[in-house]
């Protein structure tokens, strides 16, 4: 059964609290996640009153890099999958030649 955010001691919720705020940053191009925009965290830490914003800050980066590596693993399963697919699955056209 996966874990609610409730599970976790208060510091971890609200990392994912303030971490949700924040903007993802997205590779044009490729569609790769790049983790978040991290220029309005101090915005946010003094905004929400957070008591200790090292300890939350470093909870968010680490939950950003579980989050980068789960994306980049999901992205390259995703096109792997895709190249199979288009290998064995595409058309295979054969022109039948008499001379």
């Amino acid at each position: 059964m996966p874990l609610d955010p409730s599970d976790f001691p208060y510091e971890v919720q609200v990392a994912f609290f303030i971490f949700g705020f924040l903007e993802d940053n997205w590779e044009g191009m490729s569609g790769s996640y790049l983790g978040k925009v991290w220029a309005n965290v101090e915005y946010l830490f003094n905004l929400y009153k957070i008591e200790d914003p090292k300890t939350t800050f470093y909870m968010m980066k680490l939950w950003e890099t579980i989050l980068i590596e789960d994306r980049a693993d999901r992205a390259s399963k995703q096109r792997k999958a895709e190249e199979r697919k288009s290998a064995s699955g595409g058309k295979q056209y054969t022109h039948s030649v008499k001379g």
